[in-house]
């Protein structure tokens, strides 16, 4: 069924859903950006406030850092504005996987039997997550990511590019891993992990 799309956010990320979205047959109305830098981007609007786009079904809140598009969605949430999934015709979402509202999973993306993916959440380009994952609402698993069997990553966790964990590693809420980190045992939250394996920093 086509939706008629609008995305909140006018950076990196969000021309990376906005390929998503056309991927999938959507329609993008246009961008909503606090501070637009331009009139258009990849050929459609770019405002100040939702309202001033034409009619849609919904929104992707599409902002790379984790605590401002938290703030974002939660705003969009509270105000019963309709927040839309948005998954790449070249991703493999295996059957009995869930997807929280607003949940992004990019071209080349890999989640497995049973895993859940939570709300607002990002599996970004390549990931992939292999079965019984849990990734919480608001959280990031950058491009590149390998995550074996049973993984958990907390509300609001950034995984940098090409983080590779081991089966049953436990990532807190807000934890960090740096690129190329291999995650052997569990990560604290509020951390930042780095290295081969990784360690606190």
């Amino acid at each position: 069924m086509l939706r008629r799309v609008a995305i909140h956010g006018a950076g990196g990320h969000a021309k990376v859903v906005w390929d998503i979205l056309t991927a999938a047959g959507d329609v993008v109305v246009g961008f909503v950006s606090d501070a637009p830098q331009a009139d258009t981007l990849l050929g459609v609007p770019v405002v100040a406030a939702r309202e001033a786009l034409p009619a849609h079904d919904g929104v992707v809140v599409a902002i790379g850092d984790n605590a401002a598009r938290r703030r974002v969605f939660l705003a969009l949430q509270e105000a019963h504005v309709p927040l839309l999934s948005a998954v790449h015709p070249r991703a493999v979402v295996a059957d009995r996987v869930t997807l929280g509202a607003g949940a992004v999973v990019a071209a080349g993306a890999v989640i497995n039997l049973d895993s859940e993916v939570g709300a607002n959440s990002i599996v970004n380009t390549g990931a992939t997550l292999d079965h019984d994952n849990r990734l919480g609402p608001h959280a990031h698993v950058a491009p590149g990511c390998h995550l074996a069997g049973s993984v958990t990553i907390e509300e609001g966790a950034f995984l940098g590019v090409g983080t590779v964990a081991i089966p049953g590693i436990h990532v807190g809420a807000w934890a960090r891993s740096g690129a190329g980190a291999v995650l052997v045992r569990d990560v604290a939250a509020d951390s930042l992990v780095v290295g081969v394996p990784a360690r606190p920093r």
